[in-house]
């Protein structure tokens, strides 16, 4: 061993070191080395930072601003509806759902993008079905794990093996290259959680919000709304059909607030804030708040032609994505003291209807708005969320007391779902197809999300996860400067002597188990770097294809199940799970062993020797 790899190791070791104490974080590791290295002269400072370069660095950033797309919006909040709608209240149900529908979603973007968008999603299910988080956000991780085994692009070891063996000289992989070995572990992945979810937390977490906020619901329970809500459509014959709001002056003659006009577009259904100018349509759908105790439904539909339609029993809490609430306190000095919501004008004045009233904790019924109003008083005003956004600035007169959990739910974007789907699409097909690069079909995808307004710009920065990046870009360097000190033939050789007169398939085994071992310490992307060569050397003593070796680095790579710093999938849902590093290490153990067989013996088979 000479000087120069005796000083590369050292540094490794280091390196790996402060991985596994967790001092300091693994992105500020990663620029220590960045800035060391040149400083041993076994690499320059160009070669160093070199990996800004990387197209792979570019398409992974390039795939977080693609998630973002379809968080904000809301195709990944319709697809955690879809996933209750069809399990119902079964978790043996969901479950196979909920990792399929990652492992899918992942084989085609970032696996950590994929985690930070089912994160809010399985929490919403968490607290729509009462389950812990911890019984759903370990198969989350698993399937994202094994997402990165089903397509090129699904991760980013994989990109960073597949650019190895490009530099070697051999053709990467194909885009479904790694599809064969993928899909039998989900099933296996799928089957295991079934199994093993009976370790993990079976306690609920209640029905409230992040933070404990209130939801929708509560509030609709404790105002007595449910019975309140009637949606109509304005039939042809309508003597409502191009007259304005002004002139209906519904409120007054028939005791009806106008919350909000569902009018049909092209594509789909606009949701209309109602102004004093707007005027009515045939076939706009009304949701009206029937406030006055002698209102009577039926004769207002007979009267102005309106036909009735279904309700959702919740106080229009289904479109929470455009109309929101919000409870309000009545300080003292404010201008609405001694005065009644009629009087007041309130909805007039603030652009926001009160529907219920609360004096201490008693709620007040259908004659609240003839009700004079005192100092503590508390309102719980609906309207659109732009509106209810602008009351802390209002706090002369009304002091915010708590917004709803839904408000972190609300879409920017909703209405470009179908844009930002059709850029998925797109970048999909030219990924498949090998038009473009994939890194370019990326880009592509980005700026079309941004023209089409599927995210803006800080939208777009702000997804990015920069420190992922950068603990990437850190380590690549250990790459170049073990080949060129004779480290990485100095490990290939030593596995050769240790395994080389055994069959390929412990050969493979040893490399994958070591793999595997390496990524309890330092991240899976990390092992990814430093065993890739490696890998290749080693099919380079032994005369073999370079493809087998290199695939089962890649998949070891993705086989970080066993702690929470292998993988920043991993380190996303310590938090949400309340997990510790024994659950992992009891769900994730078994599991890595079941990958490292299937994987032994399938990759012989499909990637000949």
């Amino acid at each position: 061993m000479n000087t120069e790899l005796a000083i590369v190791l050292a540094l490794l070791a280091a390196a790996v070191a402060m991985f596994a104490v967790g001092k300091p974080r693994m992105d500020a590791v990663a620029l220590i080395v960045l800035t060391v290295l040149p400083l041993t002269g076994v690499i320059t400072m160009g070669e160093a930072l070199a990996g800004f370069s990387d197209p792979n660095i570019i398409l992974i950033a390039a795939l977080f601003v693609i998630g973002e797309g379809l968080v904000r919006t809301g195709v990944a909040q319709r697809l955690g509806d879809w996933l209750v709608a069809k399990a119902g209240s079964s978790e043996t149900r969901l479950l196979p759902l909920l990792m399929a529908v990652v492992a899918a979603l992942g084989s085609v973007m970032s696996s950590t993008g994929v985690v930070a968008i089912f994160i809010p999603i399985v929490l919403r299910i968490a607290q729509a079905t009462g389950w812990a988080p911890g019984r759903l956000m370990m198969p989350l991780s698993m399937a994202a794990l094994i997402s990165g085994m089903m397509t090129l692009v699904a991760t980013a070891p994989n990109l960073v093996v597949n650019a190895e063996l490009v530099r070697s000289g051999s053709p990467g992989f194909g885009f479904f290259s790694f599809t064969p070995f993928g899909l039998p572990i989900l099933v296996l992945g799928i089957g295991y959680m079934l199994f093993a979810r009976r370790w993990l937390a079976a306690a609920g977490e209640g029905a409230r919000g992040p933070g404990g906020r209130p939801r929708l619901r509560e509030w609709v329970e404790v105002y007595g709304l449910a019975g309140r809500e009637h949606r109509v459509r304005v039939t042809a014959r309508s003597p409502l059909v191009g007259r304005t709001l002004e002139e209906m002056r519904l409120r007054n003659t028939s005791g009806a607030n106008l919350l909000a006009i569902e009018r049909p577009a092209r594509f789909s259904v606009d949701v209309i804030r109602p102004l004093g100018k707007t005027v009515i349509r045939a076939g706009d759908t009304l949701l009206i708040d029937l406030f006055a105790p002698d209102a009577d439904i039926v004769a207002l539909r007979d009267e102005l032609a309106l036909q009735a339609l279904p309700s959702s029993g919740g106080y229009f809490v289904d479109r929470a994505q455009q109309l929101g609430m919000v409870e309000v306190m009545l300080p003292y000095g404010s201008a609405l003291v001694g005065k009644t919501l009629i009087g007041a004008e309130f909805r007039t004045r603030y652009g926001l209807n009160a529907v219920g009233l609360r004096r201490g904790r008693t709620a007040f019924g259908p004659a609240f708005k003839e009700e004079e109003l005192k100092v503590g008083d508390t309102l719980l005003l609906v309207g659109f969320w732009k509106e209810l956004q602008k009351l802390p600035m209002m706090r002369a007169d009304l002091l915010v007391l708590d917004f709803p959990a839904e408000l972190d739910d609300v879409l920017p974007a909703g209405r470009f779902a179908p844009q930002a789907l059709a850029c998925l699409a797109l970048v999909i097909g030219l990924m498949v197809s090998g038009i473009v690069p994939n890194v370019q079909a990326a880009l592509i995808g980005c700026l079309l999300m941004g023209a089409l307004r599927c995210v803006d710009l800080a939208s777009a920065y702000r997804s990015i996860h920069w420190s992922s990046l950068v603990l990437i870009v850190g380590m690549l360097p250990f790459s170049v400067a073990l080949q060129r000190t004779g480290g990485v033939d100095l490990a290939a050789n030593a596995l050769v002597s240790l395994v080389g007169d055994a069959s390929p398939h412990v050969v493979l085994a040893s490399l994958f188990a070591i793999t595997a071992v390496l990524g309890l310490f330092i991240s899976n992307t990390a092992t990814a770097v430093l065993m890739a060569p490696v890998a290749l050397a080693i099919a380079k003593e032994l005369g073999a294809s370079p493809y087998p070796f290199a695939m089962i680095v890649a998949l070891a790579a993705s086989a970080a199940f066993m702690t929470p710093v292998s993988s920043p999938v991993n380190t996303l849902v310590v938090g949400p799970g309340n997990y510790g590093f024994g659950d992992f290490i009891r769900i994730g153990v078994p599991f890595t062993l079941i990958v490292l067989v299937v994987s032994v013996i399938l990759v012989p088979v499909l990637l000949p020797l």
